[in-house]
């Protein structure tokens, strides 16, 4: 991985390279030079898991003539779809470097063992949302348990944050999160349950399942489940797999038509 890296800046393959390095003991994302190549003895790879996409976001929009190249786990290389999708990063200024990953729920053939939520404490389990659940067994909950429960994660959120900020896919320059018309200010928790149903709805047709926000949530709300279910009414209304490629989302718009009709929600009677 080393040699890859060093011999992608060297040939001028990339002008920068993210991954890690150690520092204090913990791995941590950084950029690597052509001009401190030697540096690149330092790098390392292994469980770490920071928003890559995002550091390369930021770098393609203040230097848009540098090719970047990254580690890239599969979900890394979803967020990147995502992102060429919505004009973001261009495809073409990134080069990524395929690591060995934790496979996602979104890829059939896998189980996202890295993801796999710890036991899940007993109050949790008579009053939240088990995160190791799936998606189909919070469905069958009957409406008022599954509002109830939901309505207890919420309540537990301290409005850090944590899950906007270390999203890749989050790019807003207004966030609609700090609409003082949308989210009250000063108020812990906020508004509930408006907070998560607007970071929901922005996710529709985004989410990629890294569980990154989940793994920043410091108050365990089971994120993953509740935008997974996003993503599920997406695929069932559009056909579309969100970051599976780079095919147009079906939230992107041409003039005042959108690009893919939705599927009806239900029969309509004839009579």
């Amino acid at each position: 991985m080393q040699k890859q890296v060093r011999a992608w800046l060297e040939d001028g393959k990339v002008d920068v390279f993210l991954a890690y390095k150690m520092d204090c003991g913990h791995p941590l994302p950084y950029a690597f030079t052509r001009e401190r190549i030697e540096e690149t003895e330092d790098l390392v790879t292994g469980p770490a898991r920071y928003s890559l996409e995002k550091f390369a976001t930021q770098i393609a929009a203040r230097h848009p003539e540098k090719k970047i190249g990254l580690l890239a786990r599969d979900c890394t290389q979803r967020a990147l779809n995502v992102l060429a999708v919505w004009n973001q990063l261009p495809a073409e200024q990134v080069e990524p470097l395929p690591v060995n990953c934790c496979p996602s729920a979104l890829k059939p053939h896998a189980d996202c063992t890295y993801l796999e939520a710890p036991a899940t404490g007993e109050v949790k389990i008579q009053c939240g949302q088990d995160p190791r659940q799936s998606i189909e067994a919070v469905d069958a909950q009957e409406g008022s348990e599954r509002f109830a429960r939901w309505m207890y994660e919420f309540h537990k959120c301290i409005k850090c944050y944590g899950c906007r900020n270390i999203c890749p896919v989050c790019f807003c320059k207004d966030c609609s999160l700090e609409h003082p018309d949308l989210i009250g200010t000063g108020n812990l928790p906020p508004d509930i349950p408006i907070f998560h149903l607007v970071r929901a709805v922005h996710m529709a047709g985004r989410c990629i399942d890294c569980g990154l926000c989940e793994d920043a949530c410091p108050a365990e709300i089971p994120l993953r489940l509740l935008y997974g279910k996003v993503n599920t009414i997406v695929k069932d209304l559009f056909d579309y797999d969100t970051g599976a490629s780079d095919a147009l989302s079906p939230f992107s718009i041409l003039g005042d038509k959108p690009t893919l009709a939705p599927a009806p929600l239900m029969a309509v009677s004839q009579e």
